[in-house]
């Protein structure tokens, strides 16, 4: 019963889209019809300035990190743990108060990754910084970089079962990134 709770509560939690508190709240703007209409950081940095995207990323960052640092109280295993975060980063995406239409779980993974295992962002960070020289693209080299996550998990465990459970974070966060990563494709073919 403990365990559906959390499950329950990470979706539920995941639900709140900060950058649509921050539109409504201090610019009297429906973040949905501006930009990108993307209730994420991103957006609201383009659309608001820079610090409604630092507010938008570190209110949906303290998401991720409240379901893992949650998790943990209650003192569940790592992979309900990884459980956890990807029900926070489905009500974030899938979010059922906002008719199912949310935001890309950047930083709500980022902040559950950070709550879970601070060496893992240690060494996707470096990685992204590296891949950005490379490729000179953000959201390439980002998700890229967090997409080797499963794989620094496992050197730094040994874990598969954890390991495993971060396969299918990534899965859902590349998914959530399908149409970024198409246009990035398109945009290179035509290019070349």
């Amino acid at each position: 019963m403990q365990i559906a709770f959390l499950l329950i509560g990470s979706y539920l939690i995941g639900n709140f889209l900060t950058a649509t508190v921050v539109g409504k709240s201090f610019f009297q703007q429906n973040i949905r019809t501006e930009g990108s209409g993307n209730p994420g950081a991103r957006n609201a940095g383009r659309v608001f300035g820079k610090k409604a995207f630092v507010v938008t990323f570190v209110g949906d960052a303290m998401k991720g990190a409240l379901v893992i640092l949650l998790a943990k109280w209650i003192d569940v295993d790592a992979s309900l743990q990884l459980l956890a975060l990807i029900a926070v980063m489905i009500g974030h995406i899938y979010p059922v108060f906002h008719k199912f239409r949310g935001g890309q779980g950047v930083s709500t993974f980022i902040g559950g990754m950070l709550a879970f295992s601070p060496l893992v962002v240690a060494c996707f960070i470096g990685v992204f910084l590296v891949l950005y020289i490379l490729f000179k693209n953000f959201t390439l080299a980002g998700l890229s970089a967090m997409a080797l996550s499963p794989l620094f998990l496992y050197l730094l465990t040994k874990e598969w079962p954890q390991t495993l459970w971060a396969c299918l974070v990534i899965a859902i966060l590349l998914s959530a990134h399908f149409g970024d990563l198409r246009a990035f494709i398109q945009k290179k073919g035509r290019l070349n």
